[in-house]
């Protein structure tokens, strides 16, 4: 079996509160994106073989492929062994949830692979043990993440804007990022829940979208900024840092245009990804590699 795990951007993020539990209480918009990593899932007599393209990666128990195989095999009695290889193309630790989408998507190839049967909801709570990320991309689309941001609503609005992702020659540590934020009183005027229970994001909805961690990013503030006007000033609708970083990404009103703009500043020499929103339909009908 081969599959596709798609990357996301956060349409806005807020963070309300710490929780007691040393989380944080989560407002954001999930957007699956039609850029992806390559898994190839074969059986074998017994235990998890793992290889990826990426040579920085392991291929052991720090890998949440591996512990997604390791995770499902442990839960139930009729897995079997697996051989894993993992093709990248999502940059990492970049706020565009690669890993955690690996993770989901070979929860659902060896549920396949394996005849398990495993219902959508215990899939969902061991995807939650494996990171808060990840039950997200048992669905895909457009979806509000609340809580940790393990709890998902897929929305009936599926968003399909062209997007424009700009890559810094950095990554960023999600929980240091959290530990930089200082949480205020004040929110945005028009917060994610409303938007996301409401009438679709439209033009000018986009524009009030707000990341909150940018606040955050400490010493890479001024390059984070520097990406977001590079995007705005060519017309994006909305331009934003996607989850805890470093990736800073534009949505445009047309695919032309968004093509013209990525064409352009990587000719500046930026790391540029020009691409489109998936909705939830398209994103589970492309899973699945022919």
């Amino acid at each position: 079996m081969r599959v596709r795990a798609y990357a996301k951007v956060n349409l806005g993020l807020e963070v309300l509160a710490r929780r007691t539990d040393d989380y944080h209480e989560l407002r954001t918009i999930l957007q699956t994106i039609d850029l992806y990593d390559s898994i190839s899932l074969n059986n074998v007599p017994s235990g998890i073989e793992l290889t990826t393209t990426d040579s920085e990666l392991s291929t052991g128990s720090e890998n949440l492929v591996y512990c997604a195989a390791k995770l499902l095999a442990e839960s139930r009695r009729g897995s079997r062994g697996v051989s894993i290889h993992l093709e990248k193309h999502i940059p990492a630790a970049r706020g565009l949830g690669g890993g955690s989408a690996d993770a989901a998507v070979t929860l659902l190839a060896l549920n396949e692979l394996w005849d398990l049967n495993v219902p959508i909801s215990e899939l969902h709570g061991l995807a939650t043990t494996l990171g808060m990320d990840v039950p997200f991309f048992l669905y895909g689309g457009t979806a509000l993440a609340v809580g940790r941001g393990d709890e998902v609503y897929p929305l009936n609005h599926q968003l399909n804007w062209p997007v424009v992702i700009l890559i810094p020659p950095f990554s960023m540590a999600t929980k240091e990022v959290y530990q930089r934020l200082r949480l205020t009183r004040h929110k945005s005027s028009l917060t994610l829940t409303r938007f996301a229970w409401n009438d679709p994001l439209d033009e000018s909805s986009l524009a009030a979208l707000v990341n909150e961690l940018e606040s955050a990013v400490g010493k890479h503030a001024s390059v984070i900024r520097q990406y977001k006007e590079a995007l705005h000033k060519r017309g994006a609708l909305v331009t934003l840092m996607s989850g805890s970083g470093s990736a800073v990404f534009g949505v445009f009103p047309d695919s032309l245009s968004a093509k013209r703009v990525a064409a352009v500043l990587e000719g500046e020499g930026i790391s540029v990804i020009a691409t489109s929103m998936l909705s939830r339909r398209e994103y589970q009908n492309g899973i699945r590699e022919l």
